[in-house]
């Protein structure tokens, strides 16, 4: 049993060693099946168009970057401040949002191609634009960063392109929030308008009560003769009359028809409204209110962006090297196929000759 063992050990390393044999016999096959394949390799890395890649790194505005958006707002005016969050999550609901992929699809990367290119189908040309304009949120280890990498032939279009697209999306936001406070700007002030009417003609209303009461106590004055203010006294008639005031005609009739002339001839009454004068300093705050877009950033930019001066792929040195191990292999294979093609032809000659 020992010696069937050895014996067939031993035929297993005659072969191992007729392989090899047989191998380095075909070894200018398997060189020539390496250069093809290498040549290949080559051929692909220093031909095939170069792709480059532009990122930009995004993270949220400071306080003072979003201030003029807070302007005139505070418990005080009724407006609650602007948080850096929701700034900063209005940005990147624009940034990851259809509209702007789409518009920038249509306006910016259409035009880019050649004609045949913009021949094809547009689903495959936006699937296409998808994977070369990509837009990732933030990850664990930087819950707020934003990353937008854009790929293209040429270095200087993925830095422009990643640049206007970040740009377009600080537009759009922007946009949206200076819209919003305005327009709540606008509301607050209509309110403060209609507040000042409500109150001139409340007033209104009650100098034309005032002059009526006036009018009835000058008719009682008028009807006891009385003139000039008189020193109430026990001898005193008391004329018990339905007015605002019950003594008003104890002023006299001259008083009293003067204070009437001058409530009648009276221009506006402004200036005996209490608060009137603060609603509308208020009101003409929010009418003007306008916020400068050149102070506010919806976002901060983390580094800088370069252009690229190695391309992403093809990476020629590891195409070499991994076209250098695939044509070792193949033509290996090959050697290896031809030895047991060969081998098993001999030993079919082999069993005809012994049953001969």
């Amino acid at each position: 049993m020992r010696d069937n063992h050895t014996a067939a050990y031993g035929e297993d390393e005659i072969d191992l060693i007729a392989l090899a044999r047989e191998l380095w016999i075909q070894k200018w096959l398997i060189l020539v099946i390496a250069l093809l394949v290498t040549a290949g390799a080559a051929a692909y890395a220093f031909l095939s168009k170069p792709v480059y890649e532009a990122k930009l790194f995004i993270m949220p505005p400071t306080q003072n970057e979003i201030a003029e958006l807070n302007y005139g707002r505070g418990k005080s005016n009724e407006l609650e401040t602007y948080s850096i969050k929701h700034v900063y999550d209005v940005f990147a609901r624009n940034l990851q949002g259809e509209s702007l992929r789409q518009n920038f699809f249509n306006e910016i990367y259409l035009p880019s191609l050649d004609e045949a290119q913009r021949k094809g189908a547009l689903d495959r040309l936006y699937e296409r634009f998808s994977r070369e304009l990509v837009v990732k949120g933030p990850g664990k280890d930087t819950p707020d960063r934003f990353s937008v990498t854009v790929q293209s032939g040429d270095p200087i279009k993925a830095t422009e392109w990643v640049k206007t697209y970040v740009a377009r999306a600080s537009e759009a936001a922007e946009s949206e929030l200076i819209k919003n406070v305005t327009t709540e700007a606008s509301v607050r002030a209509r309110n403060l308008e209609q507040r000042i009417i409500s109150l001139r003609e409340t007033a209104q209303r009650i100098r034309e009560d005032r002059i009526q009461q006036l009018r009835e106590a000058l008719k009682i004055a008028e009807a006891i003769g009385l003139t000039t203010p008189t020193i109430n006294s026990s001898a005193a008639v008391d004329i018990t009359v339905d007015t605002g005031n019950k003594m008003d005609y104890q002023r006299g009739s001259k008083a009293l028809a003067a204070e009437v002339g001058a409530l009648e001839a009276r221009a506006s009454d402004d200036a005996f409204i209490s608060d009137l004068r603060s609603f509308q300093m208020r009101y003409n705050f929010y009418r003007k209110l306008n916020i400068d877009s050149e102070r506010v950033s919806v976002y901060r930019q983390d580094g800088g962006v370069e252009v690229p001066e190695s391309p992403i792929r093809p990476r020629k040195g590891l195409i070499l090297v991994l076209g250098v191990l695939a044509g070792l292999l193949s033509g290996g294979f090959v050697a290896l196929v031809r030895y047991v093609f060969k081998r098993n032809q001999e030993d079919q000659r082999s069993r005809e000759v012994s049953r001969g």
